[in-house]
């Protein structure tokens, strides 16, 4: 299929995070954004830990990473607003600090304290849905803010600061939005969301360093999709059909069914015409509808 007829991937903006967000220096970038005041970070102070879902069913998120081993944050990027994602974010924590306790090798039975990065929860939405939260928490959604031994609370990030990286990758996809509404889920709307990027200085070095692989990106599922919709297809006329069947068949055997009731009643009628006794007559009749094999 020519890749101009080709369909614009659905959670391109979640893609293009992720792959953004691979590059130590942007995640820098990103620190700088959410903390103005630490200038000093620099990328040997960074480690990515994001839980990656690879060959197995298990937890993964857009972005985790450390600070100089004393911070963890974890960041969701989001076109579609839910306040799952609190749980999503406490699920990701206890695995990534699973994760950082069996790699350091620490004993959590041990009887000194250990030390553990503070964690930070960020949600960024990029979606049309009003949101006026700053921070979304466990305890206020989930338990109408009754204390519990357990609270969460997450970031919502829906703006920032001119010209850094999260104002950048937003307006990327209100642009994107704009584009895929004026030429559709197309190649279109990516040579152009890329084109007006790059002139308005909006992730001009990132989209000019990946483009390509920017356009793969937001192909990439394009092929499973189709996949995926003729399987469904195919498993919904199997199903019509094994239904169909069971249906006839059924129909077949309700048919015997009444044939055989039909018959009983008019052998019986015949049996009264020629004296036979009742109680001849129902051992007759019983023994004629006992299930067959």
């Amino acid at each position: 299929m020519p890749t101009d007829k080709k369909i614009l991937k659905r959670n391109v903006k979640d893609s293009v995070f992720t792959n953004l967000f691979q590059d130590t220096k942007y995640i820098v970038e990103l620190y700088k954004a959410l903390h103005p005041e630490a200038d000093y970070v620099t990328e040997d102070m960074i480690e990515i830990v994001t839980l990656k879902n690879i060959l197995t069913d298990s937890l993964y998120n857009d972005l985790g990473f450390m600070m100089d081993k004393r911070l963890i944050v974890l960041v969701e990027a989001q076109s579609t607003w839910t306040v799952n994602i609190i749980l999503r974010g406490l699920m990701y924590l206890v695995q990534t600090y699973q994760d950082y306790i069996e790699k350091e090798e620490l004993n959590i039975y041990s009887s000194k304290k250990l030390e553990i990065p503070k964690p930070e929860l960020y949600v960024i939405y990029t979606g049309e849905k009003k949101v006026e939260e700053k921070e979304i928490s466990l305890s206020e959604e989930y338990f109408g803010g009754d204390e519990t031994a357990l609270d969460v609370i997450v970031k919502v990030i829906t703006e920032s600061r001119e010209g850094d990286i999260i104002n950048q990758y937003v307006m990327f996809t209100h642009i994107l939005n704009e584009q895929v509404k004026a030429n559709g889920r197309t190649k279109k709307a990516i040579d152009e969301t890329i084109k007006i990027c790059k002139d308005r200085n909006i992730l001009k070095e990132y989209l000019s360093n990946h483009e390509s692989e920017v356009h793969d990106i937001m192909f990439s599922l394009y092929d499973d999709e189709q996949i995926q919709k003729a399987m469904m297809r195919d498993a919904r006329k199997e199903g019509i059909k094994e239904g169909e069947m069971r249906g006839e068949m059924r129909g077949r055997m309700e048919g015997r069914m009444e044939g055989r009731m039909e018959g009983i009643d008019a052998m019986i009628a015949n049996m009264r015409k020629a004296g036979i006794s009742d109680e001849m007559i129902q051992n007759i009749k019983n023994m004629s509808q006992r299930p067959t094999s």
